[in-house]
């Protein structure tokens, strides 16, 4: 079955489980009548009943990892200021100690024992183990796994019925919906928040299918993988990462809705994987420099913006295809493309083997191609940029920048394949700086044209800042390509 996305440290020792309290209303107060007295309020009901249904589904996992073998990062990667899920992170291996223990959440989706939970709290692990509400223990094993959205399915090895919950549809939530979530956090088994729905497909930057539930209940370490309930004690999301400079809950947690976990679990319950289509690009999203700089309008061929092919995968659909960087996508399958997400939601979508026409802007002009729609690679979400070192040159625009020789390579982890020359500095309030362009980029081409020397970078800067448009660089960056626009009349610096 192919997946087709909706559009849309813990403490150590026993898990205990505690008496969940009714912690907000399930409906909004009611308006205060003209002759209610002041400062007298009505108490809506609480959560009682339905926190008392669905605490025996919800169960807490241990995996246990052994201590030679470090587990592999298998999901998303997150910016700076979201915490690393609520899984207890692997520690480096210590050969002089025990195994390595795990602590997250997970749900019953079926009475003979198949429990839902996040791919990186079993990533790696040797044992796996789930804790009942009432402290049993039982043997669990994967049945299959999805880094893409940081999922998993596992079966429980017994032969006793299970109680099970049932799936929502989130797509029917509302900004300020009241919602549930129950789960682990810190060792805590049996723990019991509530709070609303405060945003809907919110796209964290953790990975290509981002459409997160934002909620304000409180999740911590240990709840990932838990369920997000709404009122009615149905599951409307995965809990799964937060906003957390401090590391503890500031009220700003991320689900995955279910709308799209359900299609992912189907999936991994019936293949044991999920299948996606595959256009084999690397896309951003055409904002109002990257449109200056390409020479394109906003809004281009009835689009928003369209997405900017900014690397082309040899070998894949897209390259046989003959799309090539500097493409803009506007349109895929009859499909019109605003933005780089909805290229990789619709691309997801798409049949394997079916040929569909992509529609993009080239050198200003509409094309259209055809692409063998292709299959995902499983190996696509276990990439680990490179550790680099900086080497100073002549500053341009900003920037220091180095040929690409063999110490800076070696040193670098810059493939042999990448060309042009190596930034080894920004320097702080420049064009480049503003940029984002960074300590470690490689610079392969700007204005179009592929450069391998300092004087070309300063030639195509030269022309770009004469004709008063934003010089575009193609830039290497954590195994990856991507387009930057650089605005070089901001600054009398370069």
């Amino acid at each position: 079955m192919r997946h087709r996305p909706a559009m849309t440290r813990p403490a150590a020792g026993a898990l205990a489980a505690i008496a969940a309290l009714a912690l907000a209303a399930p409906q909004p107060l009611p308006a205060q009548s003209a002759d209610t007295a002041p400062g007298t309020y009505i108490t809506p009901p609480g959560f009682e009943q339905m926190v008392a249904d669905k605490l025996p589904s919800v169960v807490g996992i241990l995996s246990t990892v052994p201590a030679s073998v470090q587990a592999p990062r298998r999901g998303p990667r997150l910016p700076p200021g979201l915490d690393e899920f609520f899984g207890q992170p692997v520690p480096e291996p210590d050969a002089e100690q025990g195994p390595l223990r795990g602590q997250g959440s997970g749900f019953v989706i079926s009475e003979d024992g198949l429990v839902v939970t996040n791919n990186h709290v079993v990533a790696g692990a040797e044992t796996i183990e789930i804790v009942t509400e009432d402290e049993r223990r039982l043997d669990a094993e994967v049945v299959g796994t999805d880094p893409a959205t940081d999922l998993a399915l596992l079966r429980v090895d017994t032969d006793e019925t299970l109680p099970a919950v049932e799936w929502g549809d989130s797509t029917e939530l509302e900004v300020g919906e009241w919602l549930v979530a129950i789960g682990n956090p810190f060792g805590l088994g049996g723990t019991v928040t509530a709070g609303i729905l405060s945003a809907r497909a919110r796209d964290i930057n953790a990975g290509p299918y981002d459409t997160f539930l934002q909620t304000d209940a409180a999740i911590n370490r240990g709840n990932s993988g838990g369920p997000l309930f709404n009122a009615e004690g149905e599951v409307v999301g995965v809990n799964t990462a937060i906003f957390s400079p401090s590391g503890g809950n500031v009220g700003i947690g991320f689900a995955v809705p279910s709308q799209l976990a359900r299609s992912v679990i189907d999936d991994l319950r019936t293949e044991g994987r999920v299948q996606r289509g595959y256009l084999g690009v690397r896309v951003q999203t055409v904002d109002e420099d990257l449109a200056a700089a390409l020479g394109i309008a906003p809004g281009a061929a009835g689009t928003p913006g369209g997405a900017l092919v900014s690397e082309v995968t040899d070998l894949g659909p897209a390259a046989e295809a003959g799309l090539e960087p500097g493409d803009v996508v506007v349109e895929i399958a009859g499909q019109p493309v605003e933005d780089a997400r909805d290229l990789t939601f619709a691309v997801a979508e798409l049949p394997m083997g079916e040929a569909v026409d992509v529609a993009v802007l080239r050198d200003g002009e509409r094309q259209t191609l055809s692409v063998t729609i292709g299959e995902q690679p499983d190996s696509l979400f276990d990439t680990t940029p490179p550790d680099r070192e900086a080497r100073p040159d002549e500053p341009r625009l900003g920037v220091s920048v180095a040929p690409l020789d063999a110490e800076t390579r070696e040193q670098a982890g810059v493939p042999d394949e990448v060309t042009g020359l190596f930034v080894a500095q920004v320097q702080p309030g420049t064009p480049a700086a503003r940029a984002d362009l960074r300590a470690g980029d490689v610079i392969s081409a700007a204005g179009g044209t592929q450069i391998a020397e300092v004087s070309a970078l300063r030639d195509a800067a030269a022309e770009a800042e004469e004709e008063d448009r934003p010089l575009l660089l193609r830039i290497w960056r954590d195994g990856a390509y991507a387009f930057v626009p650089v605005r070089l009349q901001a600054s009398t610096e370069g």
